[in-house]
């Protein structure tokens, strides 16, 4: 009965020792599920808002109209709906063949630390910015037709 009381007393901090050990590893990982999560659901609504704004926006230019200044109006309205700081987009035309324009979308995510700023770099391990990229072909001078 006395050995078992010893080894008891021996290992008491033990539980505490090893939640010290686990914690900052539990932590990272959970920041990394929440931003992988949160860039997972962001681009499945950027793919959304980005095609439908350039089926309406690319898909009938009025006379006179350059591509370039529907891309334009297709980035500033994907900035207004993106509504956080660690998002930001932008749009791009390319002329194709037979007189058709692909659009592209590139969607950038900053990781953040649960809304809040992190910085570039953490432990000496680089945090880049991830990207996303969604496009559209269309006939600029025939409404409605998209490829």
């Amino acid at each position: 009965m006395g050995l078992l009381v010893k080894g008891a007393s021996g290992s008491r901090g033990q539980m505490t020792i090893e939640l010290v050990v686990v914690l900052p590893v539990v932590l990272a990982l959970a920041v990394v599920a929440v931003n992988a999560l949160q860039f997972f659901g962001d681009c499945a609504a950027f793919d959304r808002e980005a095609r439908n704004a350039i089926r309406v926006q690319c898909t009938s230019l009025t006379y006179g109209e350059l591509g370039e200044s529907a891309a334009s109006q297709v980035q500033s309205y994907l900035e207004s709906q993106l509504g956080s700081e660690y998002l930001s987009c932008s749009v791009q035309m390319q002329a194709e063949a037979g007189g058709l324009v692909r659009y592209e979308a590139t969607l950038s995510y900053l990781p953040n630390l649960f809304g809040r700023g992190m910085r570039s770099e953490v432990f000496g391990v680089s945090m880049p910015a991830l990207t996303h990229r969604t496009f559209l072909v269309v006939d600029p001078y025939n409404p409605g037709v998209v490829f």
